[in-house]
């Protein structure tokens, strides 16, 4: 039987769409479910694009009840992919998933991850610092924003000319590249 994935993702869901092409067709898995605390976030189109079944959820189903526990249990998911998702994940859902949770950060962790610290604020970040490289880091989801256990990274230099714009392209085709090979490596462990 194929290994059921569920992704959450807040925002456009490029990592997600890499993921569906990925696992689309796949032998050992398949991408069972979306799931976004944004109703007009475009990784919903995507999914609705690879007729993969999607839930919206609110703050109140989200941390007050165990709703969302109960769907993921209810479809058998064997891992959890944060991709661009932007809440802190609750305890019932750790609990439910224990070192079943990955998510991916647009930087070199343990440096530029925490609360806030998402999306262009990383890249500004790093650039304001005069760091000589960026990466990104896949890793295993906690209690706390970024500090679960560093699964795999990645690097680029950062040029003198670089904008937020360039680094953030040169993050994200790391992620691409990256992010659906390392699930797969850990769908094969479960």
């Amino acid at each position: 039987m194929k290994k059921r994935i569920a992704i959450f993702a807040s925002g456009s869901g490029s990592n997600t769409q890499k993921i569906l092409e990925h696992f689309k067709n796949h032998e050992l898995a398949e991408v069972s479910l979306i799931l976004s605390n944004n109703p007009d976030a475009y990784v919903l189109q995507r999914a609705d694009n690879f007729e993969t079944p999607s839930h919206v959820f609110d703050r109140n189903e989200f941390y007050k009840t165990d709703a969302t526990v109960e769907l993921l249990k209810d479809l058998e998911i064997d891992l959890i992919v944060l991709a661009g998702f932007l809440w802190l994940v609750p305890q019932n859902l750790l609990d439910a998933f224990p070192e079943r949770i990955i998510n991916i950060h647009p930087a070199l962790l343990p440096d530029y991850g925490g609360k806030g610290m998402y999306g262009d604020h990383v890249h500004q970040a790093v650039l304001e610092a005069k760091e000589s490289e960026s990466g990104i880091t896949i890793h295993y989801v906690n209690d706390k924003f970024d500090d679960g256990e560093i699964i795999y990274q990645a690097k680029y230099k950062i040029e003198p000319e670089d904008t937020i714009e360039s680094i953030k392209f040169k993050g994200q085709q790391l992620e691409h590249l990256h992010f659906p090979r390392i699930i797969e490596t850990i769908i094969k462990e479960l």
